[in-house]
């Protein structure tokens, strides 16, 4: 007879190789919620390093082809109705966001940067949707938009910016008193 690690108050339960984990049923006692966003929070830093590695390599490289000024490049940006010197200031902000995004702490610095990579696909998005011209970009400025806004939502705690510690929250002064406001006031408009 083997006995079985799993057996219920030591009794033995024939047949059962104790070295072979259980393919059966979840034991879990964590509620499904619960269980659901370990799982999740397994899969975190990989969705946010996949997002942010699309949105640093188009920045980066989308960046190199702005200041080179690429023939098809510079074609789309004149068409869209803006100067070809504006694309090496757009493609020197973009190689310097993508670095931003990738270096270390610097939480502040990182925050601008997403701000100017979504400042710039939704221009864009506009851009092509006011002029007509190759709206077939615009799919793609929406994704990149998007990959932008989950790679900043799924930033892990070391690359935030830290929350500036408010005196006191909104709504959370003592009652009954005036406040400020109204104490300032000379006392005939009270």
């Amino acid at each position: 007879m083997r006995v079985s690690h799993t057996a219920v108050g030591g009794v033995a339960a024939p047949g059962v190789n104790p070295r072979r984990k259980d393919a059966g049923m979840n034991i879990s006692t964590a509620p499904p919620g619960i269980a659901s966003r370990h799982r999740f929070l397994r899969w975190k830093p990989a969705a946010y390093w996949l997002a942010t590695a699309v949105v640093v390599g188009e920045l980066g490289l989308g960046g190199i082809w702005d200041i080179t000024r690429l023939p098809s490049v510079r074609e789309l940006v004149t068409n869209l109705g803006y100067p070809s010197y504006f694309l090496v200031l757009l493609g020197t902000w973009k190689v310097l966001g993508a670095g931003a995004l990738l270096v270390p702490r610097r939480a502040l610095l990182k925050e601008w940067a997403y701000a100017g990579a979504f400042f710039t696909y939704s221009g864009a998005v506009v851009s092509h949707l006011t002029t007509g011209y190759d709206l077939g970009e615009v799919p793609l400025a929406v994704t990149m938009a998007a990959l932008t806004v989950l790679s900043w939502a799924l930033r892990p705690a070391s690359r935030r910016a830290p929350r500036p510690a408010s005196a006191a929250p909104p709504g959370s002064a003592v009652r009954g008193t005036r406040g400020i406001a109204h104490a300032a006031l000379p006392r005939g408009r009270r």
